[in-house]
């Protein structure tokens, strides 16, 4: 099967601390693909190890056919992966229009000149303005950052992610301390991106996983316990036991 982003064996040991172990996984091409696990499970070291934030004990990462287990993290980004991060990172000060633009520019190997004006940027306005319409963010384009609700600052750092124009999007709880209504507007956005973006997030919140994955990989002491459909994965009775709580005893 034609595949995106995979691992073989890929492990991260500190000490006798193993976060993860022996993982091997693929993520197809407009994967819409959710990792789930207890606190401590491995989860956010999977996605550092896959980003090369962190380089692995053993094992290796793929890109499509290419090992990519020794590239450094901007290499990984110019191949066409990108995260965000639980806590968000962006350009405060910056208006939101500004913000992609600068992502955009640094995509291109540019940088704004500054003897021009922002208006005669044309063409990554143009570019940056149809992300922001995709991501509802029209409107907000000339609000400074650190004004905007948490909620839309999340959806301007994907909008930054995308500006890089990636073929795998790594997400780590977008919904981290997003009240639950926003949450939902903010996966519905996510849920409408192109397919032809793979999307790998983890999250803690089951009834966003269980409404937005095709498919589920559930980590367990820095191991696979099992993936499937979210239906197989609900089911799934030593899911429900470590981690769902739902487990019936004796």
């Amino acid at each position: 099967m034609n595949t995106t982003l995979r691992t073989e064996g890929l492990s991260k040991q500190w000490g006798a601390f193993k976060a993860n172990s022996d993982i091997s996984l693929s993520f197809t091409p407009g994967a819409r693909h959710a990792l789930i696990g207890p606190n401590g499970a491995g989860k956010t070291t999977f996605i550092n190890l896959l980003t090369g934030s962190l380089s692995p004990t053993s094992g290796r990462v793929f890109f499509g056919d290419d090992d990519i287990t020794s590239l450094p993290q901007h290499q990984r980004v110019k191949r066409g992966m990108t995260r965000t991060f639980q806590i968000n990172t962006l350009f405060a000060g910056l208006t939101v229009l500004e913000s992609v633009m600068l992502a955009i520019c640094e995509r291109e190997g540019k940088h704004f000149v500054w003897t021009r004006t922002v208006a005669q940027q044309h063409a990554q306005i143009e570019e940056a303005m149809a992300l922001l319409a995709m991501l509802k963010l029209e409107r907000d384009a000339s609000t400074v950052t650190r004004s905007l609700p948490y909620g839309k600052q999340r959806l301007v750092e994907i909008a930054l992610a995308l500006a890089t124009k990636p073929k795998v999007l790594l997400l780590d709880e977008p919904a981290a301390g997003i009240p639950q209504a926003e949450s939902k507007e903010l996966f519905d956005v996510i849920a409408k991106l192109p397919r032809e973006v793979t999307i790998l997030f983890i999250e803690h919140d089951m009834g966003l996983v269980f409404r937005f994955a095709e498919r589920i990989t559930v980590l367990v002491g820095g191991k696979v316990l099992t993936e499937g459909t979210p239906e197989e994965i609900a089911a799934d009775p030593r899911v429900k036991e470590v981690y769902l709580g739902e487990a019936e005893h004796a």
